[in-house]
């Protein structure tokens, strides 16, 4: 089988490989990866940025999606030509995260999917959505999951709760989605007006480009009559979470989800006490978190929002494209030949 491998890190060290075609054993499933998307976790892998201490060579990319092409023994939950995608923490099925759930995630330390075969315990897939395509599936896994995590899961999301999302990656806009189908207000924040633009299509209520309105906290606030919004899903990180808290109302909840803007911040703990806020961390979800949202999207016919798919061989200008933070929703590799 063909698969990419981080052979070194930085995009140079990402290289098409040969390895044999794996065999299932008890209790596992032969999956024909059809598609595998890319999450900016997978990026900062890649650049050695994630987990320096990574061992190499890896299989990129936690989040893929494709068809059952075997069986192994005492396999019950799927069967040859089940459309499946495998869930982003292996372990963790069901209930609170735990150390033990944690520790088997795709894309590091595992071996990920970006490759044209991979066996997967039974119980670490799921049955896709009949509506979406292989590409649209392979999009769940990590932003779909952490989206629904963050706003329906944790964030207990109802009708009429006001939502701010930063930026148009993969997270924000399932959050979008989500948040829409909820019933919520959405405020969203771009450096770019056409992605503002884009989002309004989408449903955004509000948008504020952050580059010519530097205060976005403050805007956000005026657009919630001064209150604060009930609820933000923070994905810069450090160079965010203070105006985050400047954004948010009394009691009202933060999820961190990203760091894209860093991974520390000297934020005071002061405005938390005082404004009896919620801090909830999000680490993707269990299986149960994933077959939830598929209900959900198959209910309501809702569709991820992919920028672009690339073939197998342009996986490098995918990562790249990741990169440059030019896309809006999720960048895909298509793989077969």
């Amino acid at each position: 089988m063909r698969c990419y491998e981080i052979q070194k890190f930085g995009l140079e060290g990402l290289a098409v490989a040969e390895r044999p075609d794996p065999t299932p054993g008890h209790g596992e499933v032969l999956v024909r990866v059809a598609a595998s998307s890319l999450n900016f976790r997978d990026h900062l892998m890649l650049q050695g940025h994630y987990n320096p201490k990574q061992k190499l060579p890896l299989i990129p990319n936690s989040d893929g999606a494709g068809t059952v092409a075997g069986v192994g023994p005492g396999v019950t939950r799927f069967k040859a030509g089940d459309r499946v995608a495998g869930i982003f923490s292996q372990g963790w099925l069901a209930g609170a995260p735990m150390r033990e759930k944690m520790n088997g995630t795709l894309g590091s330390p595992l071996d990920g999917m970006l490759t044209e075969l991979r066996v997967l315990h039974q119980d670490g897939l799921v049955h896709t959505p009949k509506h979406l395509s292989d590409e649209e599936a392979a999009c769940l896994p990590c932003a779909g999951v952490t989206a629904w995590s963050a706003l329906v899961e944790h964030g207990a999301i109802k009708p009429g709760d006001t939502v701010l999302l930063q930026g148009t990656g993969g997270v924000s806009i399932f959050a979008l989605q989500f948040a829409k189908l909820a019933g919520a207000r959405v405020i969203i924040t771009s450096s770019s007006d056409d992605k503002l633009a884009r989002a309004r299509t989408l449903g955004a209520d509000e948008t504020i480009n952050y580059k010519t309105t530097p205060d976005w906290d403050k805007k956000a606030r005026e657009l919630t009559g001064g209150a604060g919004v009930d609820h933000i899903v923070e994905v810069g990180g450090g160079g965010t979470f203070g105006k985050s808290l400047r954004a948010v109302r009394i009691g009202g909840a933060i999820s961190v989800i990203g760091v894209l803007s860093g991974a520390t911040t000297d934020t005071s703990l002061i405005p938390i006490l005082m404004q009896n806020l919620r801090l909830q961390g999000i680490m993707v979800g269990s299986r149960e978190m994933f077959e939830h949202m598929n209900a959900a999207l198959s209910q309501s016919g809702t569709k991820p929002v992919i920028d672009r798919v690339f073939p197998f061989d342009q996986a490098p200008q995918a990562f790249a494209h990741m990169g440059s933070g030019a896309h809006f929703g999720k960048i895909v590799v298509k793989i077969g030949r």
